[in-house]
């Protein structure tokens, strides 16, 4: 399909591609879909593990290195477990595909959106 085809397309509504398309390139797998893991095991479901290490490298500065170990294993372990569910995994790709169809079906994007709120 042409450039132009496609700006003409009723399924391509603001010509940012067809909302309802479920398709997703090897950036999308590989970066945008995993930032939304990484992003919601840190601020929903490793809190305290998040937390913890913060609080141990505020308090070490320089010498956090060495000090926070413990934290910082327990929060990569923590991130780990969610990192390898295929359910996790699904519900952020869900989450991605949905935001993506937000975007192309009104051409405004997600951080916009939120501000309009």
């Amino acid at each position: 399909m042409s450039y132009i085809e496609q700006q003409n397309d009723p399924r391509n509504p603001h010509g940012l591609g067809d909302p309802n398309d479920t398709k997703l390139r090897k950036v999308e797998v590989e970066v945008l879909i995993p930032k939304i893991m990484r992003d919601r095991a840190k601020s929903e479901l490793c809190t305290k593990e998040v937390a913890d290490f913060q609080e141990c490298c505020k308090t070490s500065s320089v010498f956090m290195v060495a000090t926070c170990r413990k934290e910082n294993s327990a929060l990569r372990d923590c991130l780990t477990l969610w990192y390898q569910n295929d359910a996790f995994k699904e519900e952020c790709r869900k989450i991605y595909l949905q935001e993506r169809s937000d975007y192309r079906s009104t051409g405004i994007p997600k951080k916009h959106r939120l501000e309009k709120l």
